[in-house]
């Protein structure tokens, strides 16, 4: 950083990635990123999230992390929210699964059940 100019503009983009936070229509994905998550492979499988959500341009979508969600014999967890809709948890989720949840639950709107914290138990 050499100037006022460019400290004013990394200031800009920040305000602007938090305001997309902010955002009430937007769907949020949210990775547990504790250390069972990261012990059990949170790591790609938010970079797969990531990847998906850019590939396929959705800019109404939020990827954020947190810590722990507090199941860790069935990490790694992603929650997706998608604002005036029940929470959904899907729990040992990998890199093809994270795709086809993105897939199906945020682009078509359809629940991949299958993964879900209710059929692991």
């Amino acid at each position: 950083m050499k100037s006022l100019a460019e400290l004013e503009a990394i200031r800009n983009k920040a305000k602007g990635n938090v305001n997309l936070r902010k955002d009430d229509h937007a769907v949020r994905v949210v990775v547990g990123m504790a250390t069972c998550g990261i012990a059990a492979g949170a790591r790609p499988v938010l970079a797969a999230i990531m990847d998906e959500v850019a590939k396929r341009n959705l800019e109404h979508v939020a990827v954020t992390q947190t810590g722990c969600i507090g199941v860790c014999r069935l990490e790694p967890i992603v929650e997706v929210m998608v604002p005036g809709e029940e929470k959904v948890t899907y729990v040992k989720v990998d890199e093809k699964k994270a795709a086809e949840i993105v897939s199906e639950h945020i682009v078509n709107g359809r629940v991949v059940t299958k993964y879900t914290i209710g059929a692991a138990e």
